[in-house]
């Protein structure tokens, strides 16, 4: 377990720098988005850009990884709005399953389980992205809809939603890394150089920019949030989502399917990862109560540094 702290504990250091930066204003509020662009639109994207093409294109394709991962999905958004609907409605009740079972994949999880378990975790890394980003991201803002008379604007909730995710460019460096892989291409040197400095820079950059919007997101919210409307919802996203991939893989595996067990552990540990941060710009682009999530999404990210490490250790 020490052992385990001793290499989580730098990228956790770094979300609490980001954080401190920003409570003291050493950070400006102003300068976040700035930070966030370059993470987004330059960082991220070299660096899943070049997971995706030394992937080879097998693992990236993996069906296996795809329904495991996909099912567990499933249920976390059924059963956390199954539970929470009736009190919330159908509107926060989404946003709160998507936070529950969104991992903050692209800003801690790509570069965290690089440094634990090698460019081998890049395959199903990449492939639990484009599912959150695209099929669970799109199911949950569907379910925001179901508020509205006659069920009006689900569609075109999902229409804005799809057409978000293609301004996104982080699906496309996937792509294209996948299209590398497929391919055989390889980069001219210079460029390929000018993408690893970037990629470099992905993961403290992303790390210190998470704390900065927490700590952002904590001094903007003055409401009272009830401690049983957000401290549930992270204690799921980080035992029980995980509990779940495991159980899924293991069945899988039981029942024959070709699930290498190295992947089921890629597979749980990006489950044990606390939630998505980029989940609070969605909650307050359909009006749902960003407070509430953005609790959520501190409090999962502040009790990980020692249940992901558990995680770790029990896994590994």
């Amino acid at each position: 377990m020490l052992s385990v702290l001793l290499i989580t504990f730098p990228f956790f250091a770094l979300v609490a720098c980001g954080f401190l930066a920003t409570w003291r204003g050493v950070l400006p509020q102003a300068a976040i988005p700035g930070l966030n662009a370059f993470v987004l639109y330059f960082a991220l994207p070299c660096m899943l850009y070049r997971f995706g093409a030394q992937t080879p294109i097998h693992q990236l394709l993996d069906i296996n990884v795809t329904l495991v991962y996909l099912c567990c999905a499933a249920l976390m958004v059924g059963a956390t709005v199954l539970l929470t609907r009736k009190r919330l409605g159908w509107n926060d009740a989404a946003f709160g399953a998507l936070v529950a079972a969104f991992p903050n994949t692209g800003f801690m999880g790509v570069p965290m389980l690089a440094a634990l378990l090698g460019a081998q975790s890049a395959g199903p890394v990449i492939v639990t992205m484009a599912i959150d980003m695209v099929v669970t991201t799109s199911a949950c803002i569907a379910l925001s809809r179901l508020d509205l008379a006659g069920g009006q604007g689900i569609w075109p909730a999902v229409r804005n939603s799809l057409r978000g995710m293609a301004s996104n460019p982080m699906p496309w460096s996937i792509l294209l890394g996948g299209l590398a892989s497929a391919m055989g291409w390889v980069l001219p040197g210079p460029v390929d150089k000018t993408v690893a400095m970037l990629a470099g820079a992905a993961s403290p950059v992303a790390l210190f920019t998470i704390g900065a919007v927490l700590a952002r997101s904590q001094m903007n919210s003055h409401e009272r949030v009830a401690a049983v409307d957000y401290v549930p919802i992270a204690l799921a996203k980080l035992i029980i989502h995980p509990l779940l991939v495991w159980a899924a893989g293991m069945a899988a595996i039981a029942l024959g399917m070709p699930l290498q067990h190295d992947t089921l552990v890629v597979l749980v540990l990006l489950a044990a990862l606390p939630s998505a941060s980029n989940v609070s710009l969605l909650t307050e682009r359909y009006g749902a109560h960003s407070g509430r999530v953005a609790r959520i999404i501190l409090v999962s990210t502040s009790l990980a540094f020692l249940s992901f490490s558990a995680t770790v250790a029990l896994m590994t």
